[in-house]
Parts: C-alpha cells; structure tokens; sequence
C-alpha cells in the first residue's frame, strides 16, 4: 500500500471512531435540588355578592311570568339607583309540576345578581328587595376584590421568592456546595373566580317581616408558591 493510500485510509478510520468516541463520553453531571417555598396572607374580604329571585307559581304561565317580569324590573331599577351596587339579571327559568291530588301549574323564576364594595348599602338593598318586592335571598357570598388580589399576590411573591431562594442555599450548604444557581421555576397563584350562591331557600322563605340583613365579610387566605430547581455549583473538597 502506497503512503498516499495509508494515510488516506487513517483518515476514514478515524472519521468513523471519532463520533462513537465522543458519544462514549459520558456528560457531566449537574447536581440539583427541587425546592417549594410559598407565602400566604389573610386579606380582608372587600367584595359582597348576593342573589335574589322573583318566584310565582300559577295555573296561568302567562300570568306568572308577568308578574315575575314586573318583580324583577321593578327590583333592578330600584338597585340602579343605589350607588356603588352593580346590578344585573341571570337565570330566568320556566317549567310545569304537579302535586298530589291539585292541578298542573307553572313555576316562572329569575335571579337579579347584586355586587358591591358598599356592605351598608348591599345589606340596606336586600333587606328593602325582600320586604317591598318579595324577592328571595337565593345566596349571598364575599370575596377579596380582583385589585386587592394583585397587590397581595405582588406582595407575597416577593416574600415566596425570598424564602425559596434561602431554601437553595441551605440546600448547597448541606449538600457541600459553595454555591447554587437557578434552574427552571414557576410562580403559581390561585386564580380568581366570581363567587356562586351558597344556599338556595324555599319559595316559603319569602317574608315581609324579616329582620334586616347582617353582613359579616371576613376573610380570605390568598397564597403564592414558588417551585423549581436549584443547581448546586463548586463542590467543598471532602474533609481529611
């Protein structure tokens, strides 16, 4: 074989083995610890929503839906004129029943949804719906207002990222490392969701004599999480 031929075939042979070489090499190792820190606060409950509905049952359906009809614009108009109440209506419904030994009638209901920051004014507002309109109290329910969440939520991710970054090193220090660095993490926050009735109560719960509304809003518990990986870097020499 010619040198211009040996060297030629060392060439292929080694464009052949190189790869498998490199692919042999295992890669190195990256020690890392997935961590959780979250924060939580209990923020006061600045939002009040309520669910009143009008409730005829008739042999006529036509006569129950329109006093229902009148109930409700009634009722809507006077919650328009109330500052600071956004009112609107939902869940209109119409069906038949019968009960033993009485004839087939018609149930008409529809629901007037009530929001407010103004708990004085929501609860002077039910408590006038119910005596003067014979609407019923359907469900009442509190909730931290959407603009409160975010400035708690901004708050409290400062403090979760804090506390999960004292976590990392903790971690590097107990696992022998000088160092960590960060890997990939999430922020996670409970997301906000308009309240629903709690309660539904019986057409006979309708009484102009009711005592006035009470309004105690409490609070709400709003939590941010963070979660990832932490690479922990520059491993202390091993104690002789």
């Amino acid at each position: 074989m010619s040198a211009h031929c040996a060297l030629v075939f060392a060439l292929a042979v080694a464009a052949l083995t190189g790869p498998v070489r490199a692919a042999d090499t295992p890669s190195p190792i990256m020690p890392l610890v997935s961590l959780n820190a979250a924060a939580t606060a209990s923020v006061p409950n600045d939002r009040v929503y309520a669910w009143l509905r009008a409730e005829v049952d008739n042999a006529d359906p036509a006569r129950a839906a329109a006093e229902v009809n009148t109930r409700i614009a009634r009722a809507l108009a006077r919650a328009k004129a109330v500052t600071g109440v956004e009112a609107a209506t939902s869940g209109y419904s119409s069906y038949q029943f019968t009960e033993k030994n009485q004839p087939t009638r018609w149930r008409v209901v529809q629901t007037l949804t009530l929001e407010a920051s103004d708990f004085t004014a929501m609860a002077a507002l039910v408590t006038k719906l119910q005596a003067d309109d014979a609407l019923v109290l359907s469900g009442m329910n509190f909730a931290v207002s959407p603009e409160a969440r975010r400035r708690a939520e901004d708050n409290l991710t400062q403090q979760a990222i804090k506390a999960w970054q004292l976590r990392a090193q903790n971690a590097a220090n107990g696992f022998g490392f000088q160092s960590w660095r960060m890997g990939k993490v999430a922020i996670q926050t409970g997301d906000f969701a308009r309240p629903t009735p709690m309660y539904r109560q019986s057409m006979n719960a309708m009484a102009a004599s009711a005592p006035p509304v009470t309004i105690e809003a409490g609070n709400t518990d709003i939590t941010v999480t963070v979660s990832g990986d932490a690479v922990l870097e520059g491993a202390r020499p091993a104690a002789r």
